[in-house]
Parts: C-alpha cells; structure tokens; sequence
C-alpha cells in the first residue's frame, strides 16, 4: 500500500466518525413523509430561522460531511 492510501483512510475513517456524530447530535424529526412532500408545517418561526440555530448548522455540515466522503470515496477508488 501506498503513503498516500493510508493517509486519505485515515481521514476517510475520522470524516465517517465526524459525519455520524453530527448525524446523532440533530434533533429528530418526526413528520415523515409529509415533509417530503411539501405537506409540513414550515410557516412556523422556528422553521424560518432554523439556519441561524444550532440545528441549521448542523444540517449544514452534515450536508458538507457527506459531499466529503462522497470526494475522497471517488478519490480511493481511483488509486
């Protein structure tokens, strides 16, 4: 195995750990489908200004997280 394969696991294995602990420290949802759909109730308050709140910002990096993994997935296949 190569320097660089090991260096990118390594990081591929902390950015998968990161990236589950973000996922467990969101706040569950339960609206199901509806929300989907365009059913759920987002004219409240708390659902206008969720990117200014914790939660936004950990859906933000989640969202960061998975596109990470996603890159340096493509990038260890490749090597």
């Amino acid at each position: 195995m190569s320097i660089l394969y090991i260096v990118l696991s390594v990081i591929y294995i902390l950015a998968c750990g990161g990236l589950v602990a973000l996922i467990l420290m969101q706040k569950k949802r339960s609206s199901g489908i509806g929300s989907v759909a365009g059913m759920g109730n987002a004219d409240t308050y708390w659902d206008k200004n969720k990117g200014r709140s914790i939660e936004g910002t950990f859906e933000k990096w989640t969202k960061i997280g998975g596109a990470i993994i996603l890159v340096f997935t493509v990038i260890m296949c490749l090597i």
